[in-house]
């Protein structure tokens, strides 16, 4: 399961550098305006609503002409020239021109991410195991990009300096882009290998495949609550460095939060797969929501609560968002189980409009957050502007997450899912 997992750094620094990093780039460095920064992330991404769902119909095409989905994965690994083109902008590029390079470069980052990732997260659906397998499998998966995570977010700071500028930025993006490269390319391997040693059953492919997917209720609720908690952590991700800016007063600290935040993420995701094998994914998932709503809600105290207090809600939110990685991710192959032959002919469907919603909170996250800084009236580079910070960064994805505990109430399948053996599919329950 290794060369498989290897695969999950590469897309983890694609995720978490840009993620955590590139508004603040637009705005601090590249000195866009914070709404013209926010569109910037927002508008290539929207292009994903049709695009990922397409990749999964030529993923699902694929897999029933030659027997794999590895073709498109190696198309995605061009993924990292994208990755460099965002931070290597042209010398004396700044503002909304800026923020139109960034832009593009991210349409064709997207397009090329989606090619691998759809096709890799399809690979549990394509795999003759069942439903605590899979836990295991994308929990395993789920260590390996948290530390990928974890490493590309401390390291990323790190490679730019105490000031960076431009030139900086481009010497991080070379020496994590190089990373990624080698990364995806092991994690196709695994995904080889994978194949051959726990083959499943190859279905006919379906045209219907995109509305297979759209028409399962089960996979609507899920996906519904998936991208409300994608919107609020890739708002939290990206209002990191301001938070420990404007509120806590020192952009050092960001390095801190992101280890906060992902040390324990990797430490409680074997937990997480004990919680899933004794209570369920559907428990586990609603627990990992609502421990987040309490650590944001301590969060929003700001700096008057202390640094080991705040320190400690930030810890709360990486246990929590390892389970609300591991148990969603598990789930789809479920889904896509009790979907009955449509469902496996269709698994790169289903995952296409899943990736559609993670990319579609990664674009709204950063755009949500840099709405509440400009309703705040952020000026970049003024101390005296924390509350905007503080409640975009506390306040609001504490009121998400509760939506997303709404949403996500509606996924009844994981309590027949749950009773089936470690080697059985799960049964259809519809």
């Amino acid at each position: 399961m290794a060369p498989f997992a290897a695969g999950s750094v590469g897309m983890g620094i694609w995720v978490s550098v840009p993620g955590i990093f590139l508004l603040y780039f637009l705005t601090d460095i590249l000195a866009v305006p914070p709404l013209v920064a926010g569109l910037a992330l927002l508008v290539p991404n929207i292009a994903d609503i049709v695009l990922h769902p397409w990749v999964g119909r030529l993923s699902d095409a694929d897999l029933a002409r030659r027997g794999h989905r590895r073709r498109l994965m190696f198309a995605g690994c061009l993924v990292v020239l994208a990755f460099l083109a965002l931070f290597v902008v042209p010398a004396g590029v700044h503002g909304t021109p800026a923020a139109v390079w960034v832009a593009a470069a991210l349409v064709a980052g997207n397009l090329l991410y989606s090619f691998y990732q759809v096709s890799y997260l399809a690979t549990p659906a394509d795999l003759g195991i069942g439903y605590h397998e899979r836990t295991r499998l994308m929990g395993y998966r789920n260590v390996v990009i948290t530390v990928g995570v974890l490493l590309s977010g401390v390291a990323a700071p790190l490679l730019a300096g105490d000031d960076p500028g431009v030139g900086d930025y481009t010497r991080m993006a070379l020496i994590l882009g190089a990373v990624m490269l080698a990364a995806l390319l092991t994690g196709i391997t695994g995904v080889g290998r994978l194949n051959r040693a726990a083959p499943g059953r190859i279905e006919p492919g379906h045209r219907g495949g995109l509305l297979v997917a759209l028409r399962d209720r089960q996979f609507r609720a899920l996906t519904a609550s998936y991208l409300t908690v994608a919107i609020t952590m890739n708002l939290v991700l990206a209002a990191m460095p301001y938070f420990a800016r404007y509120e806590l007063g020192d952009a050092k600290l960001t390095t801190v939060l992101v280890a906060a935040f992902m040390a324990p993420a990797v430490l409680a995701t074997p937990l997480w797969v004990l919680i899933a094998r004794r209570i369920g994914k559907q428990r586990g998932l609603l627990t990992a929501q609502a421990a987040f709503v309490a650590g944001s809600l301590v969060l929003a105290a700001g700096a008057t609560a202390g640094l080991p207090v705040l320190i400690g809600a930030v810890v709360v939110l990486g246990v929590a968002f390892a389970g609300m990685q591991l148990m969603p991710l598990s789930m789809v192959p479920d889904v896509v189980a009790a979907a009955g032959p449509g469902g496996a002919a269709s698994a790169g469907s289903y995952t296409g409009v899943w990736t559609a919603a993670e990319a579609t909170g990664g674009a709204l996250g950063p755009y949500l957050f840099s709405v509440c800084l400009a309703v705040g009236g952020f000026v970049a580079g003024q101390a005296t502007q924390s509350s905007a910070v503080r409640y975009g960064f506390t306040l609001v994805p504490a009121v998400l997450m509760t939506a997303a505990i709404v949403l996500q109430r509606r996924y009844t399948l994981d309590r027949a899912a749950h009773a089936v053996t470690e080697t059985s599919p799960a049964p259809p329950a519809r």
